[in-house]
């Protein structure tokens, strides 16, 4: 392990994936580093990703070898003791589907990991601990998001230190597809509101004549927007985009006390919900965009009512 290093960002042939280099700071006692410093690797390029969970693996023995998974989240991986090779495949649909990228990870070395871009490491030493954020919470309906390749696909040419047939693997990792029956990882999901109206409707044609994945429609038979307590039932570190067609658009029946209320939930405390700050915490979604747009591409605004423009929300 190298110490005193400057701290300094690296590309790599992944797109979004970073290396870094830290600086480690030793003595006759041991080390100290800062292994994430937000105001500084995020002026360097670092994505302000927002985590809200810390994990470790304990590797007992070298070896160990874990891999190759595409998780549905982005994470900032580092070493606490021992050391790694690390293998990253890109499995996120587009050109760059299949690069691969490998380096060896110490304690003076950590890499930002995109969401899609699968993960492997092989420990190089007992005893290794190899720590990670992530910007979502763990669970099992994450989990059926996950994508995988195989550690020993030739077409991969990794060239692993130790040789796989020496190395500790779990059950599972033996038997991950290869690259050519490998599943990219689908994007974050859509969440249409409002879908009965006739902006909704409208979308929901789009969708279906263009062959569109991952849209959910709802309605305020089975979301309410306006209703704080409603949004529980939903991950919203799984939604990318919030496209809201709903409206109160009847500008008549709004001057009376009836339709007021209604247009009050419809055109302003449910938009306002969306994007309420304890939305966004709970989520673990690190900023929000809202942008107002026609989509013209799908239908023209109806009525004069303020709020009866479609408007999305995307997270990144």
């Amino acid at each position: 392990m190298d110490f005193e290093k400057d701290l300094r960002a690296v590309e790599t042939n992944i797109p979004g994936l970073l290396v870094f280099d830290l600086p480690v700071h030793g003595d006759n006692r041991g080390w100290f580093k800062e292994n994430w410093q937000r105001a500084k690797q995020t002026d360097l390029g670092l994505p302000d990703f927002g985590p809200v969970q810390n994990n470790i693996s304990y590797n007992a023995k070298k070896g160990v070898t874990r891999g190759i998974h595409a998780e549905p989240w982005d994470k900032y991986i580092s070493i606490a003791a021992g050391s790694v090779f690390g293998a990253w495949v890109d499995l996120r649909p587009g050109e760059s589907f299949g690069q691969v990228y490998t380096t060896i990870l110490d304690p003076s070395k950590a890499i930002y990991v995109p969401r899609g871009v699968g993960n492997s490491f092989q420990a190089l030493e007992d005893g290794t601990v190899y720590t990670y954020l992530v910007n979502a919470h763990w669970s099992l309906e994450q989990k059926r998001t996950y994508t995988f390749v195989n550690l020993a696909d030739p077409d991969l040419h990794i060239q692993w230190p130790i040789p796989l047939e020496d190395s500790e693997r779990s059950e599972a990792d033996l038997h991950h597809p290869m690259l050519r029956d490998a599943k990219p990882m689908a994007p974050r999901r859509t969440m249409v509101t409002g879908c009965n109206g006739q902006l909704g409707h409208a979308i929901r044609d789009y969708v279906d004549a263009h062959g569109l994945e991952g849209f959910e429609f709802n309605d305020i038979d089975t979301f309410d927007f306006s209703d704080p307590a409603q949004y529980d039932q939903f991950d919203w570190s799984l939604y990318g985009t919030v496209i809201n067609a709903g409206a109160y658009t009847a500008v008549d029946k709004a001057e009376t006390p009836e339709g007021r209320v209604l247009a009050w939930k419809a055109n302003a405390q449910g938009p306002a919900l969306l994007v309420v700050p304890e939305v966004l915490r709970k989520s673990g979604l690190a900023r929000c965009r809202v942008g107002f747009s026609r989509l013209s591409a799908w239908c023209h605004r109806a009525g004069t009512c303020p709020g009866s423009g479609a408007w999305t929300i995307g997270w990144r």
